[in-house]
């Protein structure tokens, strides 16, 4: 079977880099991985979500028990007086009422938050923030790959989640999936579809002069296989923001839950760098935090039985300033929350070494001060979770992190 070069243009407009089929954008890296060295006989999933544009710690997760807390965010501090109240964790900590779905988690031990976290960056820029975040580094500039597309490469070989790739959600993949580690994805939207007659004679052209893309194209399409017969290619991304969240958790979730379908995910989040009008239990990030427990929501319900072998992080570059700003909002800041969730997560805690929110106990006299390394948070889900041995997460995951030990206990 042939098919002229012609007729492969027009048709396919196909890279190295990606390749568009019926319901979805699939892409595939068509670079092969490195030797795994991690060892792990389970099948777990992971999802990690990045809320870009750093959030509000002390308006997500409120720390109530705190004296200092209400006269410090001012009208932004969350109250279980208020209308609507917070949602209580503890007698300490307590949820933005935007999130009712991830209280009832918390309740039912398939939640966890931990407060005061930070990555090693203490600047304000966005950019850097966001570079340290997802590469993994203990600066910014430092690397073109993701420390969970570098976790894919360091699992066996014979491993599922290695096997099937990372899957990224979105237009495109995000920084933490980027690397040597094959990964797919899908976003939801309407193309011209292409049948399986033509993906066929495409995917056997490059096997003759590419069969290394011819490999990765193959597995895009089954990627998009997978989301057709889950979601009868009926998605599409309408609606704000908000909707947006939940819709791409309905997608990972379908995909992710598939006895063939892939088992670690990257989600993106944009839209919270509020520098104005943010709101406490109301307003823009009530309804940003109202997405993403829409988004948990939806992860729950789709992923069916694999929900119990799931493990779900959300996770920002930075958080924002304790004090408000004249327009209602509030300016980049440092310590801030992580959310855990997932059947495989030993919630119902708050974990935090709390730092005070006392004038001389923030961060340059204006942040929440971080006490716990992201990467100590990140280290003990892929120890615990995925089995990756410590001294490939501090040299090869998170380099020049000897002296961040994985946070043990996180995983049920």
């Amino acid at each position: 079977m042939s098919i002229d070069s012609d007729l492969l243009d027009q048709l396919t407009r196909c890279t190295r880099r990606t390749f568009l089929t019926a319901g979805g954008a699939v892409f595939a890296s068509a670079q092969l991985p490195r030797m795994a060295s991690a060892a792990n006989a389970s099948d777990p999933h992971l999802v990690v979500m990045i809320l870009r544009g750093a959030l509000d710690g002390l308006s997500a997760v409120a720390p109530i028990g705190d004296p200092d807390y209400a006269a410090l965010h001012g009208a932004l501090a969350l109250s279980l007086q208020g209308n609507p109240p917070a949602l209580p964790l503890d007698s300490f900590f307590a949820v933005n009422p935007a999130m009712p779905v991830f209280a009832k988690l918390f309740a039912a031990k398939q939640a966890a938050v931990v407060h005061a976290v930070a990555t090693p960056y203490r600047d304000r820029s966005h950019f850097d923030g966001q570079d340290v975040l997802e590469s993994g580094m203990p600066g910014a500039g430092f690397a073109q790959s993701g420390w969970l597309n570098r976790a894919l490469d360091y699992l066996p070989k014979g491993d599922k989640a290695n096997m099937r790739g990372g899957l990224a959600i979105g237009a495109a993949t995000p920084l933490v999936l980027r690397g040597s580690a094959p990964v797919f994805g899908w976003a939801p939207q309407t193309l011209p579809a292409a049948d399986d007659d033509l993906s066929a004679r495409v995917i056997d052209l490059y096997r003759h002069k590419d069969p290394v893309l011819a490999e990765a194209l193959s597995q895009g399409v089954k990627i998009d296989t997978i989301a057709r017969r889950e979601m009868g290619g009926k998605m599409q991304a309408k609606g704000g923001t908000v909707a947006a969240m939940r819709l791409v958790a309905q997608g990972a979730a379908r995909l992710l839950g598939a006895d063939d379908g892939p088992r670690i995910a990257a989600l993106s989040f944009d839209g919270w760098d509020l520098h104005a009008n943010e709101g406490g239990s109301h307003g823009r990030l009530a309804e940003l935090l109202a997405g993403l427990d829409g988004a948990f929501d939806e992860l729950q319900r789709g992923l069916g039985p694999k929900w119990r072998q799931t493990a779900i992080v959300a996770i920002t570059e930075f958080g924002r300033t304790a004090h408000i700003n004249g327009t209602a909002g509030t300016d980049h800041g440092t310590g801030t929350v992580a959310f855990l969730a997932g059947g495989a997560v030993k919630g119902g805690r708050v974990i935090a070494d709390w730092p005070g929110l006392k004038p001389n106990q923030l961060y340059q006299n204006r942040d929440l001060k971080p006490t716990t390394d992201l990467r100590g948070v990140l280290k003990g889900i892929l120890a615990d979770h995925v089995g990756l041995p410590a001294t490939i997460l501090a040299e090869r995951i998170f380099p020049h992190s000897d002296t961040v030990a994985p946070m043990r206990g996180l995983i049920a």
